[in-house]
């Protein structure tokens, strides 16, 4: 059997939808151009309009975005998370900070998000140093989780080796019974992470591979934070 399908990219974009999304991009991406600079809330302005086509054209969970995260040894690791706030103060994402990639963070605080969004041809790259939310934060979207999802907070030791499905499912149960009544609180090993961008890549395809690169680093100017614009090669 043939593992590696046809590529069809190599196929002009006809489809209208497509064709404006590519024009959209390029006029909205980096109306800069190369080699200058632009305000501080361009990247996220941009970043909020992708998102929102995103959420409209994505059939599922368009705030889905892959994490990468680097142990101290240099091995780099992958996953994907979910988005559930952000701002110009950054990206948020939780996690246990027992995991792999709570502990990763925690010894490595600089991580890099990818959002591929297949619908509208797209990727957003976004690269920056890590900071754990306020205590505040995480008590306030911890209270708004569903309660079995609270409760399997304190049930699983994410990351780390699990006997069977029936140890799980005994924790879960332990945990079920002991907050029976009133609130579930939030675990002390259960928080957030913010990534604070320091660099954005805006990625649309473009028919025959000859696709955008819009780059984003952030810089310090006279009057305070902006960024250095540049296009990369496809």
């Amino acid at each position: 059997m043939d593992r590696n399908p046809p590529d069809k990219t190599e196929e002009p974009v006809t489809d209208k939808s497509d064709q404006d999304r590519a024009l959209k991009a390029e006029d909205g991406a980096a109306d800069e151009g190369a080699g200058g600079t632009a305000p501080f809330s361009r990247p996220f302005d941009t970043f909020a309009g992708w998102f929102a086509e995103a959420g409209d054209s994505e059939p599922n969970d368009p705030n889905a975005m892959a994490l990468a995260t680097v142990a101290a040894d240099g091995r780099p690791s992958l996953r994907m998370v979910l988005l559930k706030g952000w701002d110009e103060g950054g990206f948020v994402f939780y996690t246990n900070f027992e995991s792999r990639k709570g502990r990763e963070l925690t010894g490595n605080p600089h991580a890099a998000l990818l959002f591929h969004w297949k619908s509208l041809r797209r990727q957003v790259r976004i690269e920056g140093a890590v900071t754990p939310v306020t205590d505040d934060e995480a008590d306030a979207y911890f209270a708004s989780r569903p309660r079995p999802s609270r409760i399997g907070a304190w049930a699983s030791k994410q990351s780390r080796p699990l006997e069977g499905r029936l140890a799980f499912e005994a924790a879960i149960a332990k945990f079920t019974a002991q907050y029976a009544v009133g609130t579930v609180p939030r675990p002390p090993h259960w928080s957030g992470f913010r990534l604070s961008p320091d660099r954005f890549e805006f990625w649309q395809d473009r028919k025959f591979r000859l696709h955008d690169r819009h780059i984003y680093d952030r810089a310090q100017g006279e009057d305070g934070p902006l960024w250095q614009t540049s296009m990369l090669y496809p």
